[in-house]
């Protein structure tokens, strides 16, 4: 059992005209989600040279088939990245670094119209976390597998056609421009900053 305990409830999240925010990046807000990966080296010609892999990490869905990466609300007391970075321990138990932003997404959510956002309306800040730590108790572990893949295993897997548009666009595009990070070292920008 994991002494760590993952934040419930809608109370303290934060809704901006009539979006329910689940992310941040200066000053965009929106719900905070993140594409957890990892790098490794896979040998080629007998072990001759060899070839760098990037793998994404998924989980599965509680609300049906396919997989998703780690999301929830960004609340009133944490910046949109942290919130990113809590979300990804709750729900995959990982850690790592936040290194590169990939861009806003609009998604409309059934199971997220509430009084605050009755048409379900949120926005997803997607950012790119380098996982340098998985944890063998976390959080949401009795209800959450998580799957490594390839980029191409993945936007095969996507629950979400949004998702599978970061992956594709956000993502994807950043690790062929050569993953440079650009958020800084320790992943966090100040929120209320430029």
């Amino acid at each position: 059992m994991s002494e760590l305990v993952a934040r419930t409830g809608r109370l303290q999240q934060r809704y901006e005209g009539g979006y329910r925010l689940i992310a941040g990046h200066y000053r965009t807000e929106s719900f905070p989600r993140c594409i957890p990966f990892k790098c490794r080296n896979v040998e080629e010609d007998g072990g001759d040279t060899s070839k760098k892999i990037v793998e994404v990490l998924m989980i599965n869905s509680t609300s049906g088939p396919g997989l998703l990466f780690p999301k929830g609300g960004w609340e009133n007391d944490e910046t949109a990245e942290e919130a990113a970075v809590r979300e990804a321990m709750e729900e995959a138990g990982v850690r790592g670094d936040l290194v590169h932003f990939l861009g806003c997404y609009p998604f409309k959510s059934k199971t997220l119209q509430d009084e605050y956002s009755p048409e379900g309306l949120c926005r997803a800040a997607m950012y790119a976390l380098q996982v340098k730590e998985e944890l063998e108790c976390w959080p949401e572990q009795s209800h959450r597998e998580r799957s490594w893949l390839t980029i191409p295993e993945a936007v095969e897997r996507c629950r979400h056609a949004w998702m599978r548009e970061a992956l594709e666009k956000g993502f994807s595009k950043w690790y062929g421009d050569g993953m440079i990070p650009t958020l800084p070292k320790n992943g966090f920008r100040n929120s209320s900053s430029n």
